[in-house]
């Protein structure tokens, strides 16, 4: 697996795929097929041994705010299928294949069970729990550097109402982080444009130091997905 700095070029993939619509399939659907099929990020995910094209957009937001450290301590909330615990495995020498560098953890944690990754430790579990902060702790023997969550809620089809959803998971992710979270973390979810995230920033700034948004490269133009970075983490006050 590359770094994955260069974006895809026109060489990834010359010639456009057509899907022919099926019987008992939806427009929908066979529009997203189409576009799957000819995403050069999918290909080349396929191609470098990543397990979904998403590890680019953490690679992306990583090579613009370098937390991704040898030694760091990570958490990936909603991890499935797993890209993003992929780059920070990598990135923070989860499996200590950088000499003379620190050697980093990785904890994935996801509802669904899933298939192990080199150098990550996966937790089936819902990180909403009560206990699930804890259990993290734990596992690490300390506090976290870093949470992750590229975490979005099944589509209705109605886009407020999906916009509230995800919002509400970024929200919520952003709690655990205040639990798990050492001084100086970083906390770097997705977001949607749409007014509520306001709500969200301003949580954030409570704790942050500074909070910024990044669309890396690989996001599609079409999304309305962004991802907040928030760097400096600081505890509440007793």
């Amino acid at each position: 697996m590359s770094g994955g700095k260069k974006p895809p070029g026109r060489g990834d993939r010359a010639l456009k795929v057509r899907v022919k619509s099926a019987k008992g399939r939806r427009t929908s659907s066979t529009r997203w097929l189409q576009r799957q099929l000819n995403d050069p990020y999918v290909a080349r995910a396929q191609r470098e041994g990543y397990r979904s094209r998403a590890a680019y957009k953490l690679l992306e937001i990583d090579d613009r705010f370098r937390f991704l450290v040898p030694g760091a301590r990570v958490v990936d909330l909603g991890c499935a299928p797993g890209g993003w615990c992929q780059v920070a495995v990598q990135r923070v020498n989860a499996l200590g294949e950088k000499p003379g560098k620190r050697q980093g953890r990785v904890i994935g944690i996801d509802l669904q069970e899933m298939e192990p990754i080199a150098g990550a430790e996966l937790m089936q579990l819902d990180f909403l729990d009560s206990n699930a902060d804890e259990a993290v702790r734990t596992l690490l023997g300390g506090e976290a550097d870093v949470v992750l969550s590229d975490m979005a809620a099944s589509s209705t089809g109605h886009r407020q109402t999906d916009h509230m959803r995800i919002m509400a998971l970024a929200e919520a992710a952003a709690q655990f982080a205040f639990d798990v979270l050492a001084p100086g973390g970083v906390f770097a979810a997705k977001v949607l444009r749409g007014g509520t995230e306001n709500d969200l920033l301003a949580l954030l700034k409570q704790r942050f130091a500074k909070v910024q948004h990044f669309k890396p490269p690989s996001s599609r133009k079409d999304s309305a997905e962004m991802f907040v970075v928030a760097t400096g983490f600081r505890a509440a006050e007793s």
